[in-house]
Parts: structure tokens; C-alpha cells; sequence
């Protein structure tokens, strides 16, 4: 599943695909669910109204999308974010104009957090009302620029295409988001000559996703020199479906991982090097492997305040290898020595041949040897309850071990995230789904369904 998620097309395969089929005159709102079809679409997650009626209407002509009600929109949008979490595929989710697009607000800006592919499709009052201040009109793709990706409104039916497979390739490439598309709802009705594939251009937008050669050679060679070394992954190694090359990088090399809350899974909690989950709420061997280090291997990852915690104080001794496929992300919380933009996939592999083509000349078995001594002397542990009650963790402990590792879990936001957190035991990618940067409450349900 995690390795054979559909690819959704880029600028140049879309433009230069090949022969079309004959153009097919449909309106707006069939052009809409034609598109997801064929980009691979197989569900959706939405609730009707007034200004998505053409779209609904053709929804229930799909035979190959599976629609799910939802009760509320911002259930919708939770839905289309725990369906791209565990599927690696884009979630798309649709809703009304006004009331019903403002619902999504919370979900877009949770899924835009948590860097997940979700593309949402929101009804717009007619086109000769945009600005009158018209029954349920809102103004969603200014309200929605800062907490998405990419944020726009379609004002001409033929543009339909070529917005759907472009909300694809922007939530779905570089680092993954939420991306809005606005479609007023006499687009919806107008005709156009359905073609597919279409041709569109994003001249300002290209994902960095190959590393630097002359970074990974640095890097290389401080992982060489370094006697406190600690792998510090986070969800850009997941979204990457990295896990393998992680595994991999991680076992040449001898070098400690810990994951942080939203890459939980990526690395088997069951193997030796694996120290837990840091910050405020981690393990006393990922805090202290953190503190005490001499060089961090931040992976993915963004240096989060609960991590960090007072960044002045937080791993004073520590260079910083900082590798993500955001080049914003790095070096904006802690100042880094080594920085590397690209793929979490593309960047393990390319340290790992780095690194075994240039000796360890530092012996780091001291290191090992202490954090091992911390796992055993610091266990993750709890009280029992005085009255004979049951205590939570131990219920996540006994329901871990009947469900084995294929079972997936969804948290709320709270401490009984953190306990599932702390005591699930998670052998393998998306099988975790949790409201990590925003932590929204109602998330858990809805990402459940």
C-alpha cells in the first residue's frame, strides 16, 4: 500500500501525454467528477447543498466514485485527511458555498499543518453575485489562502480540467497540503469540451526533490566524525514512504532513531536502535539522546515546540543536519550547519552510499551502550490506580498486544494521544493517525470513517 500509491500527473505528463480522446461536451459539474476519475479517484467525502447540486446530480451518474454523507462538513474534511493518511493517496472532500465551505476551514488548516494531500471542491454562489454579499456567499478562497497550499476560484467551465489535475499534482508533490478549489455554480451548469488529458503550467512551482551532492558529502562526513550521532525523523519521512530506506540507513550506519509524533510507525518500535518518541511527552532515551548529542540527523522533521521545548537550551551541543523537501522549514527554529532540500526517499539513499563509502572515525559504542542503559533503566511506566481501576495505559498496552501490528489507530487530541502515543506499539507506517500540529478535537472520528 505504501509503496504503490498512484502517481498524479506533473505539468509535463499532463501536457505531453500523448494522444487525447475525442472532446466530449459535458457541463462544469460532470467535467469535475470526469477529472477525479480519471485521476484515480475512488471516494469522496461531502455533503450536499444548494450551490453544489449540478455536482452532486453527477456524482450519483459516477460509477466509479464512492460518495460518503457526512453530518457536518468539517467531518467531511477530517474523513478526506485520515483516507490520504493511510492511503498515501489525496483525499478530496466537497461541500456547499458560505457555511458549508467555512466548515472546511478547520480541516484544511489541520490536514496544511500535518503536510496531508487533501483536495477540497467547494460550490460558489453564481458568478453574477460574487461580491454582493449574495445568500450563502463567502469569500472561501481569500478566507482559505493562509492555511492551504494552493487556494482558487474556476471562472470558466473549460478551466475545470486542468484546475482538478492541478489541485492533484500542488496537494500531492513537494511537500504535501491542502489545496481549495472554488467552482461558482453556474460553472457548475455551463458546457465545455470535456478533453483529457489537459495541459496546464505552474511556472513559479518546482519541488526540490534530488539533494545536493556537495551537502550529502558534508553530511557524510560530520555522521563520520560524529561520537554522539542521533537520527531525529519526523512525518516528511513518511509522507516520503522512506520507511525502508530509513530501516535501512539507520542499521549501516549504527546511528539511534527517534521518531517524533507524527512518524510513529516509520521506524519498528521493536528494533535496538529505536529510543522513542521526543519532547515533552517522549521517552527519557529520545530526550536525552537529543540533549546529549553531538550531531543531529533531523530527517523530515521541523523542529516542532514540543520538541524543542526553549530552543536556547535544547541539544546545546549538537550539529544540525537538516534535510526537507520545504527549504523554508530549514534552519527556521534551530540554526543548522548542514542543509539539505529534497526528498526524504532520495536523501536517505544518497547518504547511505555517502556514508559507507567514507570510514567511521569515531568510535560510538560508549553512546550505544548508555542509551541501551537508559531504555532498561527508564521503560515507559505509569501508576497503578489506588482503587482497583484500570489504568488507560494499561488498556493500550493489553489492546496493542491483541491487535497486533497491522491493526491501525486514530487518536483525538489530549492525553490520551499522548498515552496512545507512549504505549501502542507501532511496527509499521500509517498505521497512526493523530491531529499532531494543529490538535484539533473531533478529528478522530470522522479519520476513523
Amino acid at each position: 500500500m505504501n509503496d504503490t500509491s498512484r502517481p498524479h500527473p506533473s505539468p509535463a505528463t499532463v501536457a505531453a501525454s500523448g494522444r487525447s480522446r475525442k472532446p466530449e461536451r459535458i457541463n462544469g459539474a460532470q467535467a469535475v467528477v470526469r477529472s477525479l476519475e480519471e485521476l484515480g479517484t475512488d471516494v469522496v467525502f461531502g455533503l450536499p447543498g444548494g450551490a453544489v447540486l449540478p455536482l452532486y446530480e453527477a456524482l450519483y451518474g459516477s460509477e466509479k466514485l464512492n460518495h460518503i454523507l457526512v453530518r457536518h462538513e468539517q467531518g467531511a474534511g477530517h474523513a478526506a485527511t485520515g483516507y490520504a493518511q493511510v492511503s498515501g493517496e489525496v483525499g478530496v472532500c466537497i461541500a456547499t458555498s458560505g457555511p458549508g465551505a467555512t466548515n472546511l476551514v478547520t480541516p484544511l488548516a489541520d490536514a496544511n499543518m500535518d503536510s496531508v494531500p487533501i483536495v477540497a471542491i467547494t460550490g460558489q454562489v453564481g458568478s453574477n453575485l460574487l461580491g454582493t454579499d449574495g445568500f450563502q456567499e463567502a469569500d472561501i478562497r481569500g478566507i482559505t489562502m493562509p492555511i492551504t497550499k494552493h487556494s482558487f476560484m474556476v471562472t470558466r467551465p473549460e478551466e475545470i480540467p486542468a484546475a482538478i489535475a492541478e489541485a492533484f499534482h500542488v496537494a500531492s508533490t513537494g511537500r504535501p497540503g491542502a489545496v481549495l478549489v472554488d467552482i461558482p455554480k453556474d460553472v457548475q451548469n455551463a458546457e465545455l469540451d470535456f478533453v483529457w488529458p489537459p495541459s496546464y503550467r505552474l511556472p513559479g512551482y518546482h519541488p526540490v526533490t534530488t539533494p545536493h551532492s556537495r551537502q550529502i558529502e558534508e553530511a557524510a562526513r560530520l555522521i563520520a566524525d560524529a561520537k554522539r550521532p542521533v537520527i531525529y525523523a519526523g512525518g516528511g519521512v513518511l509522507k516520503a514512504n522512506a520507511h525502508k530506506e530509513l530501516l535501512a540507513f539507520a542499521e549501516a550506519t549504527g546511528v539511534p532513531v527517534t521518531t517524533t509524533l507524527m512518524a510513529l510507525g516509520v521506524f519498528p518500535e521493536s528494533h535496538p536502535q529505536f529510543l522513542g518518541m521526543p519532547g515533552m511527552h517522549g521517552t527519557v532515551p529520545a530526550v536525552a539522546a537529543l540533549q546529549k548529542s553531538d550531531l543531529i540527523l533531523a530527517l523530515g522533521a521541523r523542529f516542532d515546540d514540543r520538541v524543542t521545548g526553549d530552543v536556547d537550551s535544547f541539544a546545546p551541543g549538537a550539529k544540525v543536519i537538516h534535510a526537507d523537501i520545504d527549504p523554508a522549514e530549514i534552519g527556521k527554529i534551530r540554526e543548522v550547519n548542514v542543509p539539505i532540500v529534497g526528498d526524504a526517499r532520495e536523501v536517505l539513499v544518497a547518504l547511505r552510499k555517502a556514508v559507507e563509502a567514507r570510514p567511521q572515525e569515531q568510535d560510538t559504542s560508549r553512546w550505544t551502550t548508555y542509551l541501551d542503559g537508559l531504555k532498561e533503566d527508564f521503560p515507559p511506566g505509569y501508576d497503578e490506580p489506588e482503587d482497583g481501576k484500570l489504568a488507560p495505559q494499561y488498556v493500550l498496552e493489553q489492546l496493542t498486544g491483541a491487535a497486533g501490528p497491522e491493526a491501525v489507530y486514530v487518536a483525538g487530541v489530549g492525553q490520551h494521544q499522548m498515552w496512545a502515543a507512549q504505549f501502542l506499539k507501532f511496527e509499521k507506517p500509517r498505521t497512526w493517525l493523530n491531529s499532531g500540529g494543529l490538535g484539533t478535537m473531533g478529528y478522530a472520528v470522522p479519520a476513523a470513517m
